[in-house]
């Protein structure tokens, strides 16, 4: 096998889709930044005892494990960054009142999550801590389709479930763990053959409520359908309200948002009228959509999206609330947020255009490297051409030449590259 083959799902980033992603970087740092989270930097490496607490079964076999050569103990390479936040959380930071993170590096997978996906996702979150209500729910999917705005994004589907219908369902059953997973999986991938096999021993009743949340998808009107074909409860009844309510107070910031007249301040409106006329986003439910439940304790969000009307919106956020995911390193507190991968989101979007830059030649007279660093300094880039070589770039594109004219260097412009 040749030396250069890199191991399966694991790829390079040539230059310009690593300038895109870094562009992109640098957006949604900036839009978290302007809604008050502060970035952390969690480590690649941790003790697995810390990094897998809490966080169940599935991500366990995802993280890459290995034994550390000064401890002797097992380490392994986090394959998701939120129980590492809630760790700092808790126990470096540990502040009484609100804590508002934001992060973005590399998780490793041992497994591709879908085919042709990378093992090595750019990991790109936001963390709300300490607030039980809903408004740390509207906040975060409000940074979460700000920051795909950010990167272009102009049709959206935000799709919410919450975790409490399926508990409210099994209430009281004493299932063993092992038949409560199975049971999630089957609804998560609306398996009905499963699910009926898994719910053959349970009450008639609940395996019916169970195989009717399989087709409790859609828009609004499948919250008035569930309360009436679920079993009534005050758990399932708290649920479907707080979902009710989340998306209309997730529809009335959408409608301020996009509205420049709501700017305050003087300041801007994140979106101008013809944007927002070009802004597509929808809200719909899945009762069933159980992926991921051992962090959530409550709501549970996708965002799927699309960068131009006519593509098909692909799901690019996963969230919610997990309220427990701070108790393993003893501090209980609430919280919500998201994550997203870069590289994901990369392969969505349009090819960036070339950058423009100045083409300038090699040289030691002054003037020249004061003009060249003049140019430099005003933002510009400049690609001085070595003696005997051309340029090979394929994320730059000269539209400019730095000429002699007159004992001085001008700017003169380039034929546009055929």
């Amino acid at each position: 096998m040749s030396a250069w083959l890199l191991p399966d799902h694991i790829a390079d980033v040539l230059p310009s889709e690593a300038r895109h992603i870094e562009e992109l970087r640098r957006a949604l740092l900036d839009a978290a930044r302007a809604h008050g989270y502060e970035l952390v930097m969690p480590p690649l490496l941790e003790h697995l005892d810390s990094l897998l607490t809490g966080t169940g079964e599935a991500l366990d076999l995802q993280t890459f494990k290995l034994v550390d050569q000064l401890s002797g103990r097992t380490l392994g390479l986090r394959a998701d960054t939120t129980a590492q936040v809630a760790r700092i959380d808790a126990h470096l930071l540990n502040r009484s009142g609100l804590t508002r993170l934001c992060y973005c590096g590399p998780v490793l997978h041992t497994r591709s999550e879908r085919p042709l996906a990378s093992r090595e996702p750019l990991q790109f979150g936001a963390e709300l801590y300490g607030h039980a209500g809903p408004e740390a729910d509207l906040e975060v999917i409000e940074l979460a389709l700000a920051c795909l705005r950010a990167a272009g994004m102009r049709r959206m589907v935000l799709d919410c479930g919450d975790v409490r219908i399926v508990d409210a369902l099994l209430d009281g059953l004493q299932l063993p763990a092992a038949l409560v997973q199975r049971l999630h999986a089957a609804l998560a991938a609306k398996d009905v053959a499963t699910l009926r096999e898994a719910g053959a021993a349970l009450p008639a009743a609940t395996l019916r409520a169970l195989l009717a949340l399989t087709e409790l998808h859609g828009d609004a009107s499948v919250l008035e359908q569930a309360e009436r074909v679920l079993p009534p409860s005050a758990a399932l009844q708290r649920a479907l309200a707080d979902l009710r309510r989340l998306a209309q107070s997730v529809q009335q910031a959408l409608a301020t948002s996009l509205d420049g007249s709501h700017a305050s301040g003087g300041a801007r409106a994140p979106d101008s009228a013809a944007t927002k006329a070009a802004i597509d986003i929808e809200i719909g439910f899945d009762l069933a959509d159980l992926r991921g439940y051992a962090y959530y304790t409550g709501l549970r969000f996708s965002i799927f999206a699309a960068a131009h009307p006519g593509q098909v919106p692909q799901e690019l956020v996963r969230g919610g609330r997990y309220d427990e995911v701070g108790a393993v390193f003893g501090r209980c507190r609430p919280a919500a947020g998201f994550s997203l991968d870069l590289k994901e989101l990369v392969a969505v979007l349009p090819r960036p255009a070339p950058q423009k830059a100045i083409c300038a030649p090699w040289g030691h007279d002054a003037a020249l490297r004061r003009a060249i660093a003049d140019l430099r300094a005003q933002g510009e880039v400049v690609l001085c051409a070595l003696p005997g070589h051309e340029h090979e770039v394929e994320e730059f594109e000269c539209d400019r030449a730095l000429v002699p004219h007159d004992g001085a260097w001008v700017l003169q412009a380039l034929p546009p590259s055929p």
